[in-house]
């Protein structure tokens, strides 16, 4: 039973013990349950961080590696120097006293994935596992006139719906980030609205600034700012200036330089939902089930834009 003075998120997560946070779209994903770890960590709870990664694993040392598809990434684990976020968020991890240990999925199709993510679950005797996205094209179905950038996003979706024995959420923060990518968020509500009738939409949460979470959650990104200036991530440098109360056109790296941006609080909230009930309404996610390779589930997604019926026209928020 769901009530007003506890959000629904951690009325979900109440009663689990050791927690798994994954990056579900490689790149900066992780940091984006930053909050969400520090605020489940404070009830007295195991959690553990994991992402999709982008980063180039290839000179990973055999002795990091905890399972085939699986590195335990800490801030001594060699890697790209310009560019490497899991090894970037253990060494801020590392400053602050905490548990300086982020694990990496190189990028792969569903099946590998969906090994990995059993081994290290496994590993870890987790009972919830929460997907993170930054931004909304993980809550897209499939018939939107456009999908965003949602490869990685759904191979970590159809990998984990896969998964049975545990808790499994999904959390979006940065709300109309991905309009950038043309995601129509009048769709992102619609598809809101209808998990809402299936009771499968856990309600939004505002990160705040004056919270221990909101703080170390900008000083993260900060942090990865400074440490990442060729490859800087553009949706949590706008989410921690949500965070702070920026707002309209406002950039904080040169790689938004040429586009109006709409810096505003409705990025500084998490939406979560109920990930196998969310997985259900993907129209194409069972083909993805035996992908191997991200190339394979380039193609499908491909496949199924190119031969699905008319989309649904895109709408607006008519405010």
């Amino acid at each position: 039973m769901f009530r007003l003075a506890e959000p629904p998120l951690f009325t979900r997560l109440r009663d689990a013990s050791t927690i798994l946070i994954a990056g579900a779209g490689g790149g900066f994903d992780v940091y984006g349950g930053l909050p969400l770890a520090i605020a489940l960590s404070a009830q007295g709870k195991r959690v553990h961080l994991a992402n999709l990664s982008f980063s180039d694993l290839r000179h990973t040392p055999l002795e990091d590696w905890l399972a085939p598809g699986v590195a335990a990434v800490t801030p001594e684990t060699a890697g790209n120097d310009d560019y490497f976020p899991e090894r970037t968020l253990a060494r801020w991890l590392a400053g602050t006293g905490r548990e300086a240990l982020v694990y990496a999925f190189p990028k792969s199709g569903v099946r590998p994935l969906r090994s990995a993510y059993r081994a290290l679950i496994e590993h870890l005797g987790a009972d919830a596992l929460v997907l993170i996205d930054g931004g909304t094209d993980i809550l897209l179905r499939g018939d939107e006139a456009t999908l965003g950038t949602p490869h990685e996003d759904m191979t970590s979706l159809a990998a984990t719906a896969g998964l049975d024995g545990l808790n499994r959420l999904v959390v979006s923060i940065g709300f109309g980030i991905d309009a950038y990518h043309g995601v129509c968020h009048a769709h992102v509500l619609e598809n809101l609205a209808a998990l809402q009738r299936r009771n499968a939409f856990l309600g939004a949460l505002s990160i705040s600034p004056d919270s221990a979470e909101g703080a170390a959650y900008c000083d993260a990104v900060e942090h990865a700012l400074a440490t990442t200036p060729l490859r800087p991530s553009i949706v949590h440098s706008q989410i921690a200036g949500a965070i702070r109360g920026e707002f309209g056109n406002v950039h904080a790296t040169d790689r938004t330089g040429g586009t109006e941006l709409f810096v505003n609080p409705l990025m500084a909230m998490y939406l979560a939902v109920d990930l196998p009930a969310l997985a259900e309404t993907v129209e194409y996610l069972p083909a993805l089930v035996e992908t191997e390779e991200m190339h394979e589930v380039v193609r499908v997604i491909e496949a199924h834009l190119g031969g699905r019926s008319a989309p649904r026209p895109a709408g607006v928020i008519p405010h």
